[in-house]
Formats: structure tokens, sequence, C-alpha cells
């Protein structure tokens, strides 16, 4: 992509009313623009790292056996009544009416509408067991919406749904989710802690919340500092396989959220020199409910004795778009974002110094031809702007690396790397330039 003909509205200033880094930087990165209060246009750089991150959530959900489907925004009000939530769940809930005078609302979560799905269409126990989820746009009406996208009113969330048998059968599935989520969250270059936190409305007894640690998080919240050390099962690891060890390892320390923190637990178990009590920004939550909605809207299945019995369900949610500002809450510096490669919207920035100079010219569609026919996604500024301006254009956009190709360094045969994520430079070869920022 040419930065010409790329739609990239950078600001030079801070928005005053942005408060954290996430929405300085994305502001200034032209990767969003407000439309109202918590609600955000994506603008091209933002909507590049936004489908990245959904094509990796996706990924690895399909890995551990969930089906992907998708639900509507809009939802009966009928549904929430079946489940006794529509009256509890308050005032983030948007209520609206259709010109017939039904009842409708903009789904905060699916719990209601996946369930009727389900009971519409599994009758034996030899369907299950059954996880489906979506990657669906949500509406919550936060009283105070804030900090960009991070505490938005429409977000972006895969949410997941499974149906098992038995107790037994779904805390499986609930493992399988488990370490997905980890495994989820290491191809995006965070590091997530899974800490025990209250259900909340969905309901259940068992919970985690998945929690990255960042100075900027909306809880407070404590864990080991082995849990930084801990490594993620790889690709080759068996879903159908007893997870058991992979879960006792990943709550073999002390981590907890503020509403789960128990202070003494905290001191008494955790050496002194490796206590990590900071903030943290939620960026996934699973959750076993039992048979909370298949008992109240009559999900049920006949089972091997020929009984009919209500399935065991649970609940697993990701903040797609959530995870852009904490990957950047994560992953910064003075001068701008710091991509970690998977979910960067270009891996390299190519630069031309002297545009209309022949000979740089020429090298940059020659480097750019030769990346875009290795695969490489690249975004040429073949702007007629001050080295300086350039620099730091590249900078606040956070791609992996840079080419840098001026009259100077072309007298000598070489042109300038540099990688975002250090800030290293070399000066190499054409060849040695690509071979650098296609290796793998």
């Amino acid at each position: 992509m040419r930065m010409l003909q790329f739609f990239l509205p950078v600001l030079k200033d801070t928005p005053a009313e942005a408060q954290i880094v996430s929405h300085r930087l994305m502001l200034r990165a032209g990767m969003i623009r407000q439309s109202s209060a918590g609600i955000y246009s994506w603008l091209p750089l933002g909507f590049r790292v936004l489908k990245k991150i959904e094509q990796i959530v996706r990924e690895e959900q399909d890995a551990a056996g969930a089906q992907e489907l998708l639900m509507p925004t809009i939802q009966p009000a009928d549904l929430w009544r079946e489940s006794g939530r529509y009256d509890d769940y308050g005032l983030e809930m948007l209520r609206i009416t259709d010109r017939h005078d039904r009842d409708m609302l903009f789904g905060p979560t699916n719990e209601e509408v996946i369930t009727d799905i389900f009971r519409g269409s599994i009758r034996s126990y030899r369907q299950l067991p059954l996880n489906l989820y979506h990657i669906q746009w949500k509406f919550r009406d936060e009283v105070r919406p804030r900090f960009g996208i991070m505490r938005g009113r429409e977000f972006l969330m895969k949410d997941a749904y499974s149906f098992d048998l038995d107790a037994e059968a779904a805390r499986h599935t609930y493992q399988k989710m488990f370490v997905a989520y980890l495994r989820t969250y290491e191809r995006l270059g965070l590091k997530a802690i899974p800490m025990q936190a209250d259900t909340g409305p969905i309901g259940g007894d068992m919970s985690h919340e998945f929690i990255i640690l960042a100075d900027t998080g909306e809880s407070e919240v404590y864990c080991h500092a082995d849990y930084l050390d801990f490594e993620v099962p790889d690709a080759s690891l068996d879903y159908d396989s007893d997870l058991t060890s992979v879960i006792e390892h990943w709550t073999s320390r002390y981590a907890a959220t503020d509403e789960k923190h128990d202070a003494t637990r905290f001191e008494t178990e955790v050496p002194e020199d490796r206590q990590i009590a900071t903030r943290g920004i939620e960026v996934g939550h699973i959750f076993n409910f039992g048979d909370k909605y298949s008992k109240a809207m009559g999900a049920t299945v006949m089972n091997a004795d020929g009984v009919e019995v209500p399935v065991e369900m649970g609940s697993y949610g990701i903040g797609v778009s959530r995870l852009v500002g904490a990957i950047i809450e994560a992953s910064h510096d003075d001068d701008g974002i710091i991509w970690p490669a998977a979910v960067a919207p270009f891996q390299v920035g190519l630069i031309n110094l002297k545009v209309g100079d022949d000979a740089c010219d020429a090298t940059v569609a020659d480097l750019y031809r030769k990346l875009q026919d290795a695969g490489v996604e690249v975004l040429l500024d073949d702007t007629d702007g001050r080295a300086g301006g350039k620099f730091a254009t590249m900078d606040l956009i956070g791609l992996p690396w840079q080419i840098i190709v001026g009259p100077r360094g072309l007298k000598s045969g070489v042109v300038e790397v540099k990688e975002r994520r250090g800030g290293e430079r070399q000066e190499l070869s054409f060849d040695d330039a690509l071979a650098a920022v296609t290796r793998r």
C-alpha cells in the first residue's frame, strides 16, 4: 500500500479527552475516530489490526473444537424474560421497541439466543458435546464510557457457548477453552494470567478472568511472579486428552483480582520478592454456569437411559476490540506503538527519503515489488515530506520494521533497516535488508 493512497489521518497533538496511552496513540495514529460517547469508527489502520486479532482468536477457537456461527445484534426481549435476566440486567442494556410494539434489545451477550438455537435443534446426548461461537458487535450502555475502546459502549467480542451432558464433560470443555485462551494471548504477544473472578450477571460457580498486567488497568490485581515465566502449551496439544495437569499448573500460584483478593493468603503463600501487586486489564472471561439457562429455558436432551435432562452450559468471552487497546498498553514507548508482528497492520514501513530522485525512486520501487512478491505487507511512504516527519509517523504507527532509502546510502549500495522494538539500526545491502524483514 502506498501512503499517498492510504487513508491515514495522523494527529500531531494529543486530543484532550484521551486519558490513557492506548486511547492517545489510537487517535494520533489515525486508527479510530469517535462517533459518539463510547462509540468509534475504525479507520483502515485500526481495522487491519482488528481483523488480524479476530483471525487469531478464530483459529484458536477452531483448534479447540468450537464451531463458528453468527447471531444477531438485535434480540427479542421475550427470550430474556424466559431466563429471568431482562429485568435483572439493569440500565446497561439498550432496550428498544420495533414498529409492531415488540420489545427488543441490542444484545450485550448471547446466552439466551444460543440456548434458543440449541433447544430447537438438539434432542439426544449423542449430539453432544457442542461448542458454538461467534464474533459479533455488542452494546452495553456504560454510564461513563472512557479510555477509548477500553471501556466503550459498542465493542467487538468473541463469545462461545458450550453444551455438555453432565458436569464432568462440562468441566473438560471449560479446560479446553482455558488452554485455548492461553494460546490465543501468546500468539498476540501478550502474557495473560488467569485469575479467579466473580461471575456477575452471567452466573455460575466456576469463572476465570484473563488479565494482562498494566499500570492503566481498570482492576487491582495480585499474583505470584512465577506466572510471568510459565510456558503456554504449544499447538501439538491434544485437546481431547486429560488437560487437568495443565490447568492445575496454571492455577497453582496465587492470582486474584481485587474482588477475590485475600490479603492474608497473598502474604502467606507468596514470598515477598515474588509478590506482584499492580493493576491489570481484563482481556477474556470464561464461565461454567451449569444448568442455569438450560433449566429456565427448557434446553434438554435425552440421556442414555432415556431420561430427559437439562444440559450443562458454559460461556467464554474475549474482547476482540478491547485487545487492540490492551496490546498497545503493553507494547509502546515514548514515540508510539510497537506492534507484535502477528497483529501489525503492515510488517514493513518502506521510506523514500527523496521522492523524485531517480536512484531512490527506482530502488524503492524494486524493494516494494520484491516485498510484495515475498508476501510481506508493506506500507510505502512515497509522500514528499521531511525526513523527520516520515520517521515520526512510522514510529507512531509502530510497524515492526522500517527500511529507509536515501541518496547517501545508495552511493554505498546500502539501505538502513530499523527494528521498531528496541530501535536497532543497521546499514545493509538490498538483499540482506530483504532477508532481515522477511525472516519468520
